[in-house]
Formats: C-alpha cells, structure tokens, sequence
C-alpha cells in the first residue's frame, strides 16, 4: 500500500499533523518553514499562514483559537487577532533545547516534549499542561522527543526518544495526568527508518512515520508491526487520521537536511501525503484550558 501525495507544500519541515472535527480540515505545521498549513479534503485546497517563530506542535482548543509551541514557549494564540498569551517558557537555562512533538490527551491536556537541536545530548524533557494552565514535567532525560499518543481509553500513553529507536508505553492515570510503568511497546532496531510522530487507531494500534525510512508503520497492541505504508519520499515525520469517517491517514514530510541530488529526485518531498489503510483513527481531544 503506498500513499500519495495531495497537497505540494514542499515543507521544509513538516509535522504536528491533526485533524479537527470542528473546521473540517487537516492541520500541521512547517517547523522550518515557520507557517501553519490546513487543508480541506472536501474541496481540496489547502492555505497557508506564515508565523513570526518556529511551530513545533499545536492543538486546538475547545474554547476556540490554538495552544501553540514554538520552539521556546507555549502560548495561547487568537489567530484572528494574532493576540497570544504566554503559558510556559520551556527550559530557559538551555539555550541547546527547543520544543518538538506533543499532542492533547482524551481529556483535553497538551502533553508535549523537547529535544537537544544542539549536540543530541539527552538532557530535555516532556512536560504536560493542564486545563488550569498548570505545568508539570513528566519525563526527564530526553534527546528527542516523538510519538506522543494515547490509547482510545486514555489509559496509555505511547512515546519515543528518536536515537533509542524504539516506541514505550506509560501507564496514564486519565485523573492526574501521571505516568508509570514504562516499557518497551515496539523495536524499531531491524526497520529501516526512526520512529518520528504517532497517532493510534480505534483498535489501539499506534502508527508511527519511520524518519529515513520511507514508510509508515502499524504497531498492533502486541507490539508487532502488522502494517507498512510506503511514503515515496526519505523523510516522513508524522501521522494522524482525518476525513470525517476517519478512515484517511495523513503524512506529514521534510525535505530538512536532504542534499539538492535526494531532492531532485524526490520533487514531492516535504508534501501532504495521503492513503485509506482500511481502518479508522480517534479523535484527538481539543485543549480543555
């Protein structure tokens, strides 16, 4: 099965892919390209909206407007206004670190970690905003953060440090927001690519984008891969179902530090990739703050 590109965007970097239900269309990010894209798959067309700093992830919130992390804080932002307010300042006393993959929780939180652009070294962190506007830290220790997801129950919660290669689960109190019991859910040691940006199905598999592998991948609830969506580009980074049966996967790619030869190779990397894998996502939550 492969999927095909529906939208020319031509990222630079694109991920923090979601859909949401209340617009109809699918959002993402262009890290490095520092815009905002949506897309319509009724009409088809697609918008972009140019941002003063790097988006790293996003959510809707229920309340209207977006929670936005740039690469060194997180904000409210009214995108009508452009008025923002600020939430969290994220590790300040680490000018290697910056923001990266998040997503919200089944109860509305905005559970979003960090990763050390700099030199790689595993000294970031995930953290998780509440309702309240209250910030805790999850995770320490943390070279690159991915994956974030959560099962439809809200029980679990998926994640990956990239360079470890390999997807964990946490048990997730849905009350506190805590986490526990971490484990191995999937290897990704034989596969070709690292486990980039998840999302998970209605039957609790997690997708992953392999960065450099060229594929998505299905983890089923086992821990094994029972599914590979080939990508024709090098560099796919993050996944989430949308359409309004949920039964479309969409594929955020990059084009980031690929040589001019992989480009003109590749004339749809950094593209919206599309493909209907034969199952149905979950509704991300909006935020709840």
């Amino acid at each position: 099965m492969t999927a095909k590109r529906v939208v020319d965007c031509r990222n630079e970097h694109g991920e923090g892919i979601f859909w949401n239900p209340a617009d109809g269309l699918v959002w993402w990010t262009d890290i490095e390209g520092r815009a905002l894209w949506s897309y319509d798959p009724a009409s088809g067309n697609s918008v972009k909206t140019t941002m003063k700093d790097r988006v790293c992830c996003f959510a809707p919130r229920r309340k209207g407007g977006l929670i936005v992390a740039y690469a060194d804080r997180v904000v409210l932002l009214d995108p009508a206004t452009g008025d923002e307010e600020l939430i969290h300042r994220f590790e300040p006393d680490n000018w290697e670190t910056r923001l990266n993959d998040g997503r919200t929780d089944r109860a509305g939180r905005f559970v979003l970690g960090g990763m050390n652009e700099v030199s790689g070294t595993a000294n970031s962190s995930v953290i998780s905003i509440a309702p309240d506007l209250s910030v805790r830290t999850l995770i320490e220790g943390v070279s690159c953060a991915n994956s974030t997801c959560f099962s439809p129950d809200g029980t679990t919660m998926f994640f990956a440090d990239t360079p470890d290669r390999e997807i964990v689960a946490y048990d997730y109190d849905t009350e506190t927001g805590a986490v526990s019991n971490r484990r191995v859910h999937a290897s990704f040691a034989d596969e070709p690519g690292l486990p980039d940006g998840s999302c998970v199905d209605a039957e609790g598999g997690v997708w992953n984008a392999e960065w450099e592998g060229r594929r998505v991948v299905r983890v089923a609830p086992d821990g094994t891969i029972d599914c590979v969506i080939d990508v024709p580009v090098w560099k796919p980074t993050c996944c989430a179902f949308g359409g309004p049966d949920l039964d479309t996967l969409y594929i955020t790619t990059s084009r980031l530090m690929s040589s001019d030869d992989v480009l003109a190779n590749e004339p749809d990397s950094g593209g919206l990739f599309a493909v209907k894998p034969g199952i149905r996502g979950v509704i991300d939550a909006p935020f709840n703050g």
